[in-house]
């Protein structure tokens, strides 16, 4: 949801709504957060990516103050909320919070549910409050219904309208499609991607899932064992991942073994840029599927391009994968798979030139790889 130009200039000399500053945290021994630094921009959506263990709900529950700070600083707004041995409560650094089970009240309305953060507003105020957010969410003339006679999506919204009710700072999700299936989880994201648009309010989301992270991130920040690995907007970390951790956490990858020779790679793909790399050092390739096209036989894409055998072809719903045999100068065949764009299903033992997109291969020296 990029801001119009206007507003972008307006922000940027804006203190971030949303600071973490050298923040770590230990659970034990287990070091869970490691000296994360991260900032969110007045109305910017930010998702902490990474694997399960990586520290990112950690993260989040720190920014939330529902852990006391351990080392580092965080920030709202430009005000320390949180240092080391002091931090200001939950309830008084007005923030949203969406969890997982959207940790519902099952006793109370959906009225008096959206209303538990609006208890200082007089009663004329909170009633005009819970109708406003409601309507935001479309729930309107739901108040009076109880959270067990509402499907899973909208519990979701009813969570999310709780949230945004006290018209918060900042809005901290943690994982909050993971409880839905996957056409209701699709749908519902849709909508909540634009109620958080239009309230305007700095969210930061955690999840794990990188197409999740994409539809909904002006900016992602990748987590692995407590660290950040790269931040940025979804086609940066896409198309230029910084190493292959980073490559492989938004997709499927092909491997090939190489070696630098005059700054570049040759594969059974055709050859590939290595600038900055020494002559002669072991590399590992990393070829997304959909980088690899398939030419009639007859046509090549050139002089170092190898040719392939289909192994197996098979529809996915909006691209098809072919599972490719690869003969190589020297060691064994390489299976590779590329995937392509609707029904395409040649058969078994088809020949096929191949061709290479480099904005989808990435070369990394092999102790970085593996």
């Amino acid at each position: 949801m990029p801001a119009a130009p206007a507003d972008a200039a307006l922000r940027s000399d804006l203190p971030p709504a949303l600071a973490l500053e050298a923040v770590s945290h230990r659970f034990g021994a287990v070091l869970a957060v490691d000296d994360l630094s991260l900032d969110l921009e007045p109305g910017e959506l930010v998702c902490l990516l990474g694997p399960s263990g990586c520290g990112k709900t950690t993260a989040l529950r720190l920014a939330a103050g529902l852990e006391e700070l351990q080392q580092g600083r965080i920030a709202m707004d430009g005000h320390a909320v949180a240092e080391p041995g002091r931090g200001v409560p939950p309830e008084n650094r007005s923030v949203g919070l969406v969890f997982q089970d959207y940790a519902l009240f099952p006793h109370l309305s959906v009225g008096d549910n959206v209303a538990f953060g609006l208890r200082h507003l007089a009663a004329r105020d909170r009633q005009a409050a819970i109708g406003r957010t409601l309507k935001q969410v479309g729930l309107a003339g739901f108040e009076d219904s109880y959270p067990h006679e509402l499907s899973g999506g909208q519990q979701q919204r009813v969570a999310l309208a709780r949230a945004l009710a006290p018209q918060p700072r900042v809005m901290l999700l943690d994982e909050p499609f993971s409880g839905l299936d996957q056409r209701l989880r699709h749908d519902v994201r849709d909508e909540t991607l634009h109620v958080l648009e239009a309230a305007g309010t700095a969210t930061l989301m955690v999840t794990h899932d990188p197409e999740e992270a994409m539809f909904m991130a002006d900016r992602i920040a990748l987590m692995d064992q407590g660290r950040l690995i790269q931040v940025g907007a979804p086609d940066r970390l896409y198309f230029h991942p910084v190493n292959a951790f980073a490559a492989e956490f938004f997709g499927e990858i092909n491997r090939l073994p190489g070696r630098v020779e005059a700054e570049r790679v040759l594969t059974p793909l055709g050859p590939l840029p290595a600038e900055g790399l020494r002559d002669g050092q072991p590399v590992e390739v990393l070829v997304r599927p959909e980088a690899i096209r398939l030419l009639p036989p007859g046509e090549t894409a050139g002089p170092g391009y190898a040719g392939a055998q289909v192994i197996a072809a098979r529809l996915l719903g909006r691209t098809s994968l072919v599972h490719l045999s690869v003969e190589q100068a020297e060691g064994a065949p390489l299976h590779l798979h590329a995937r392509i764009p609707g029904r395409f299903l040649p058969a078994n033992e088809d020949a096929f030139s191949l061709d290479l997109d480099p904005a989808l291969a990435f070369v990394f020296p092999l102790a970085e790889a593996t």
